[in-house]
């Protein structure tokens, strides 16, 4: 996207100098005459001071105001506030809890409604706000967004969450009772390095003034008092202490709070994000239970082939380029949603459908009057098995005779990420990748259809239903879609996870029974994508899908003590009485 996605930070050095915090008021110049304040405080009603940076036009006047809390440093995005406010807004960057120059401890989430809240209040009072308060940006910064509007502030009317989650236990730390691994640990590793930042530096300042008046030699002087590990990130052992979707999570649930929401909202999601399930359903939810007949018609989706991560100026995603048309230019989008939802502009978000969708492989964006579509046909693709070890096939014609296949997994020899929803940093990158190193593998079953002889259209939810066995008393069971073209190259759609214990709930753990055929719900959330004459549909089935998320190790022990592994059989039912299937939402062209 043509973004500069502000919302993936993961620096690169620690600076541990001795400094006062970056507060104070300012105006620096600029060729577009705007007033600009630099570190502006305000108090939460608990006391602890937030600072902001507050931009505005220099022309008197009371003008619609913009805010975003951010816990990825206020200082960033200066472009877009100074393009915001010279479009007539007063923008303000704020610093959350606990981050950078903000007063008091971070921890996700647990703040962010109230404090939310006290500074949409604060922002609308302020004497150049004209009291209609907006709130944009992605990932944790759509978080703090969607936890304010469950809050209810009076004076916020609209909001722009784009790439972020409708709760944060399902779709942020886990899916279907899996740890997201790679999201987990890379996220909170690159939050730890302001964090480490603060607390070593304060560490300095409560040892400086003893050491000056002690007289041991300067030779002996600490240079780095570093804190515990465990302190630059509490919140990340009670994630994995947490793997079930108890009332720790509940507190946060944004989806509990459709109903009292009062916002428009531009819900924004990609379809190689790694929080595209809760981008669509923020949406659906607010559209049917939002407070407000103007909120629920104040709805509108924005789907793209994004990633958690910035697309290129040519349009591309992972190793694809999906042509210029698929950049997002965030900072035009949010100015004329904002112009619509603000100041009552009748622009394109008055008079276009309230879904937008870009489809994949023909590479173009159609407008849609919901979603998922209602004239998608959920369509069967039942597995059915090659001979011997020859790859299987997908056929729309259920099958007949019992059979079924069957593969080893081994917890300590896990199937490897390749592409796909991923999240953060470079080592392994997201969006679509080929997925053909998956096929040499022993432990992954591999179903394709035969050339297509036409074109086949997929937009909406996705699904596999699978019926499976295994010899352990817990596993996974994995899938992973793939557009294949002539040439081999089979490109990532989309991808899904179960866990065995917590296949009918993830409220509860219930154990497996050893050689018992379960049907399993696979969720392989949504996708666009026209498969091509000539391609083929290709479908992945494993029980392990690492880093992207935690190897299951079979044995049905709590991920933070688990201790020992064991190695499964899995065996895979393709049978009349067992149909596993693919069910795919076909358009008819």
């Amino acid at each position: 996207m043509r973004t500069r996605l502000s919302f993936i930070i993961l620096a690169g050095a620690v600076i541990l100098a001795v400094a006062p915090a970056r507060t104070g008021r300012g105006n620096p110049a600029g060729p577009d005459g705007l007033k600009v304040e630099i570190g502006v405080k305000m108090k939460t009603r608990d006391g602890v001071a937030l600072v902001a940076d507050v931009y505005r036009p220099e022309a008197e006047g009371r003008y619609p105001t913009l805010l975003q809390r951010t816990p990825y440093d206020r200082r960033g995005g200066v472009d877009e506030a100074r393009a915001l406010a010279g479009a007539g807004y007063v923008v303000i960057r704020q610093d959350v809890r606990g981050r950078y120059d903000s007063e008091g401890e971070f921890y996700p989430f647990r703040h962010e409604a109230d404090d939310g809240y006290d500074a949409v209040e604060w922002a609308a009072a302020l004497p150049y706000s004209n009291g209609q308060v907006g709130m944009w940006g992605g990932s944790y910064v759509g978080a703090t967004q969607m936890l304010a509007a469950t809050a209810r502030p009076p004076h916020l009317v609209a909001i722009f969450p784009y790439v972020t989650a409708s709760e944060y236990y399902e779709g942020w730390t886990y899916q279907h009772g899996a740890l997201m691994q790679w999201f987990a640990t890379s996220w909170s590793s690159g939050l730890a390095i302001d964090t480490l930042r603060r607390k070593t530096q304060e560490r300095v300042r409560q040892r400086l003034p003893g050491w000056e008046r002690e007289a041991s030699p300067l030779s002996a002087y600490p240079l780095l008092d570093l804190p515990a590990p465990a302190e630059l990130a509490p919140y990340f052992r009670d994630w994995i202490r947490h793997e079930t979707s108890d009332d720790y999570w509940a507190k946060v649930k944004v989806s509990d709070h459709y109903p009292e929401m009062t916002v428009k909202a531009l819900h924004g999601g990609g379809w190689h994000d790694l929080f595209l399930r809760g981008s669509i359903e923020n949406y659906l939810g607010m559209k049917a239970k939002a407070a407000t007949p103007e909120a629920r018609d104040g709805q509108r989706l924005l789907l793209g082939p994004w990633a958690h991560a910035a697309t290129s100026p040519e349009g591309k995603i992972g190793d694809v380029t999906f042509g210029r048309g698929a950049v997002l230019d965030t900072t035009k989008t949010i100015r004329s949603w904002m112009d619509y939802a603000l100041k009552g502009v009748a622009n394109e978000y008055a008079t276009r459908p309230a879904v937008r969708v870009f489809v994949m492989g023909e590479n173009a964006w159609r407008d849609e009057t919901e979603f998922p579509p209602a004239r998608a046909r959920a369509t069967r693709y039942y597995l059915q098995p090659g001979s011997g070890r020859a790859d299987g096939w997908l056929a729309e014609k259920p099958p007949g005779r019992a059979v079924s296949q069957s593969y080893d997994y081994d917890p300590e020899d896990p199937a490897l990420t390749l592409g796909g929803r991923l999240c953060c940093g470079d080592l392994l990158p997201p969006g679509p990748a080929d997925q053909r190193p998956l096929e040499s593998r022993p432990d992954v079953l591999v179903f394709s259809t035969p050339p297509l002889a036409r074109d086949v259209e997929v937009t909406g939810w996705l699904a596999l239903e699978l019926f499976a066995a295994t010899s352990a008393v817990d596993t996974d069971f994995t899938a992973v879609l793939a557009d294949v073209d002539e040439t081999g190259y089979a490109r990532f759609l989309t991808d899904g996870i179960v866990r065995g214990r917590y296949r009918e709930s993830t409220a509860a753990a219930a154990r497996l029974e050893p050689g018992r055929v379960y049907k399993y719900a696979v969720d392989l959330w949504a996708t666009s994508n026209l498969f091509k004459a000539g391609h083929r549909i290709r479908l992945y089935v494993s029980s392990s899908n690492f880093p992207r998320f935690d190897r299951n190790r079979n044995t049905g022990e709590p991920i933070a003590t688990a201790t020992r592994s064991v190695k499964a059989r899995q065996t895979i039912y393709v049978d009349k009485d067992r149909p596993s299937a693919l069910v795919l939402p076909v358009i008819s062209r």
